[in-house]
C-alpha cells in the first residue's frame, strides 16, 4: 500500500464533538514524511471547532506514480463515503505542502469524473456535493524531482536538525533513477496537476496561508496560484506571513 489514512479522532458517525451543532468533516493532507504526532494540533483544532478530521498521508512515490496516488485517493474517497452515507455534511479538503501532487489532485480529478475510480459515480457526487470549501497551507508546490529531494530531506519536514547520511543518499539516488525512467512523463503529468488544480476553483471558497521565507514553498509561487484562481472567478483569500516555519500556520498564528 502507498500511503495512509485514518480518522484523526472520532468518526461523524460516532457522534464527533459539535455535529449536531452543523460541524463537519476535515480531510487533511498531510505534508510528506509526517506522522501522526506531527498533525495531532491540527485535528485538535479541528476537534474544537466541531468538526472530525480523515487524515491522508502519501508515501514519496505518489508525487511521481500518479496511479499510486489514485488508489490512496480513492481509498480516502471509500472511507470518506462511507460517513456520508450515513449522515451528509459538510467537507473541507486541507492541503499542505507536497499533500496535493501526493493525494489531493487524484481526488479532485475522481470527484470530477476526470478519472475512473472504484466507487459509483453516484458516491463520487455525493462528494462533490459535500465539498464545501479548500485550504492550501504552504502549498501548492510545483514538484519535480529536485524539489521533491529538497523536501523530503529540510529539518521542517523531518523534524530533525540533519537528515542522515544516508538517507540524503538514498533519497537522491532514487530522485535521480526517477529522472532517468519517467523523464518524459514529468512534464506531462506537471501539466495536468495544475489543470486539475486550477479545474476545482470553484470547488467552495479557497483559503490558502503562504510566508515570505519558505523555502520550500516558494511565496511567489503559491501567490501565482491564488492570482490565477482569482482569474478564472474563485472566491479565495490568500494570507501571507512575513516569517512562519512551512507548515507553521498554527504557530505563525499564536
Amino acid at each position: 500500500m502507498w500511503g495512509r489514512h485514518y480518522w484523526g479522532a472520532r468518526r461523524p458517525s460516532d457522534g464527533a464533538a459539535g455535529a449536531e451543532a452543523g460541524g463537519g468533516v476535515v480531510v487533511m493532507f498531510a505534508w510528506l514524511s509526517s506522522q501522526e504526532r506531527h498533525v495531532r494540533a491540527y485535528v485538535d483544532l479541528y476537534a474544537a471547532l466541531g468538526w472530525a478530521c480523515l487524515v491522508c498521508h502519501s508515501d514519496f512515490i505518489t508525487l511521481f506514480m500518479p496511479e499510486k496516488a489514485a488508489v490512496l485517493a480513492d481509498r480516502v474517497l471509500t472511507e470518506l463515503v462511507k460517513e456520508l452515507n450515513i449522515r451528509p455534511v459538510p467537507v473541507v479538503f486541507a492541503s499542505f505542502s507536497g499533500g496535493p501532487k501526493g493525494c489531493t489532485y487524484k481526488v479532485l480529478q475522481l470527484i470530477q469524473r476526470r478519472c475512473k475510480g472504484q466507487l459509483s459515480l453516484d458516491d463520487y457526487q455525493l462528494v462533490r456535493d459535500c465539498v464545501c470549501g479548500q485550504i492550501y497551507d504552504s502549498s501548492p508546490v510545483d514538484f519535480v524531482s529536485d524539489l521533491g529531494t529538497r523536501f523530503l530531506l529540510h529539518p521542517s519536514v523531518l523534524k530533525m536538525p540533519e537528515p542522515p547520511r544516508v538517507l540524503s543518499w538514498m533519497t537522491r539516488g532514487i530522485a535521480s533513477g526517477l529522472d532517468t525512467l519517467f523523464i518524459g512523463k514529468f512534464e506531462a503529468q506537471r501539466k495536468e496537476y495544475w489543470e486539475t488544480l486550477y479545474s476545482s476553483v470553484h470547488v467552495g471558497p479557497i483559503l490558502i496561508f503562504c510566508s515570505e521565507d519558505d523555502e520550500l514553498a516558494p511565496c511567489s509561487a503559491v501567490q501565482n496560484f491564488g492570482r490565477r484562481l482569482l482569474e478564472l472567478g474563485g472566491d479565495v483569500n490568500l494570507v501571507k506571513w512575513h516569517s512562519s516555519p512551512h507548515v507553521g500556520t498554527l504557530q505563525a498564528s499564536h
